[in-house]
Parts: C-alpha cells; structure tokens; sequence
C-alpha cells in the first residue's frame, strides 16, 4: 500500500495522537472526523493525500453545510482536517498544506452557561447522598478541573491541601488549591471507596472496582441535573461556572487562568463581560 494513501495515513495519525496522550475523546472525533472527509474523498476518486487541493475540502465543508450541520460542527471538522494536513506535511508526505486557505465558517460562539445559586445548591443538595457523585460534582465545582482531568486523578493526587492534576490533552500539570468543601467531600468518599474491593489506584472506580469512565460522569451528573431542573446546561458547564466566581470574587485572570490550565489568558478573559451580567451579591458560591 502506498504511504500516501489516506485510509492509511489516518490510522498513523490516530497512533501519533495516542503517543502525545490526547484524551480518548478527542481521538475518536478526529478519527471520526477524518474518515467522513475520507469518505467524500473517495466518492470523487481521490485516496492519495497528494492529489487532495484546496477545493476538495472547501467543498467537502460547503456539503456539510447544506446537509444541516451546524457552523460551528462544520469548522470543528475544518479544524481535525488542518491539523491532519500539518501532520502529513511534518511528516514529508505532503509538500503544501492545501487546507491552510480554507475559511471557517463563520459563527457566533455560545456564551459559557454559568449556574445560578439555586442550580448549584440544588444539586449539591441532591447529590449528598451518594459520596462518589457528590465527591465528583464538588470537586468539578470547587477545582474547575475537566472532566477528563477528573477521571485521571489518583489517590496519592490528593494532598493535604490541594490536588495534583496529570497532564491531560493540551493542559499541563498542575496544583490546584483545595478547599474545606472539597476535602470533606473526598474524604467522605474515600470512607465509601475502603469498602470496594479494588486494587485501582485511580482515585473514582465503579462500584466493581473499575476506574470510572467519562461517559460514566457524564451520565450521573446529567441525570442529576435532570432531577434538579437544570436545563440547557453540560458537565463543562460546572468548570465554566468555578471561574465565573473566582473572578467575580477578585481572583485576577493569570491566577484563574493557572488554576485551570488555560494556555491562554483570552480563555480567561472572555469570561470577564459574562460576570458583569450577574449580581454579584446574589451570587455567591460559598467557599469559592
């Protein structure tokens, strides 16, 4: 098989991916990503990454749009394109990076959705009962860690004090603070985890033993989030909702931004005219 051949050539991609210690999330949507445009490619007879130009992927994007995908969906796939482009040219298959001048398309990006204080308290409250979850939800709440970062903690993570958190994706490692909410949260859980049999040293494991997974995350929280009344809102939103606070309570952006891993302080920043919206007297987050 030709070393420029795509199919091929998304498989090497996928293993480069994996050996940066991208999360799995992210590889899959790549892969995902790649092979639809792959796909395209070859209903028009094309499977040699040097024949591939400008106007394929231009058209490729413009297809997607007239068949309902979202702007914002459409320049994600732009995005997995370019960079597998850019590794193909670094790795000496391609000459030109043919998707450099490839427009996004334009959209406007979705404020970040900040919980109010009757959202976080009622599902703080909902969940206190079940010391995983609640750990869980207090910890996203208190840390502003991802979720990804969550499910790679490891018992010796926890400090007196704070918390390490592993490299993950783009962000590197770091301490972050922790405070009485949070302690008392793992450490209420850490009571419920004494009688798992497990040998995991991951810190959250199922009740068989098993470090938790994402989507497990995902799955218990948004349930609770159901139960509560929470609408319209994601796990993310948990981190999204931290910062807020931290800046509403006059953290400055570099210690927000090191905190939570943000390689750029325009990440911070754009949170800045969110807060400015919100009464700073009714929302308060406690110990945040």
């Amino acid at each position: 098989m030709d070393n420029s051949h795509l199919p091929k050539l998304i498989e090497s991609f996928v293993l480069s991916l994996k050996s940066q210690s991208r999360s799995e999330f992210t590889i899959v949507a790549y892969k995902k990503d790649l092979q639809q445009f792959v796909g395209y490619l070859a209903s028009k007879e094309k499977n040699d990454a040097r024949d591939v130009v400008k106007e394929d992927i231009s058209s490729f994007i413009n297809k997607l749009l007239q068949e309902n995908y979202t702007k914002k969906s459409a320049s994600r796939k732009l995005n997995s394109i370019r960079t597998f482009f850019r590794y193909l040219k670094n790795e000496g298959v391609i000459n030109q990076n043919p998707s450099l001048d490839v427009l996004h398309p334009k959209y406007n990006l979705a404020p970040p959705r900040i919980l109010s204080e009757m959202e976080y308290r009622a599902l703080r409250d909902a969940t206190k009962e079940d010391a995983r979850t609640y750990a869980l939800v207090e910890l996203l709440l208190q840390t502003g860690i991802k979720i990804g970062e969550l499910v790679n903690l490891r018992l010796d993570d926890i400090k007196d004090d704070s918390l390490y958190v592993r490299p993950y994706g783009k962000c590197k490692d770091r301490e972050v603070p922790l405070n009485k909410a949070a302690k008392k949260a793992v450490s209420a859980y850490l009571k419920f985890r004494e009688k798992i049999n497990t040998s995991s040293d991951f810190l959250f494991v199922t009740r068989t033993g098993k470090p938790i997974l994402i989507r497990n995350v995902r799955q218990v929280i948004m349930r609770y989030f159901n139960e509560v009344g929470i609408n319209n809102a994601t796990v993310n939103d948990l981190r999204n909702t931290f910062i807020a606070h931290q800046l509403m309570n006059g953290a400055s952006l570099e210690y927000i931004a090191k905190v939570v891993g943000h390689r750029r302080l325009s990440s911070t920043e754009r949170y800045l005219s969110l807060i400015k919206e919100v009464d700073k007297k009714k929302e308060k987050l406690g110990e945040l």
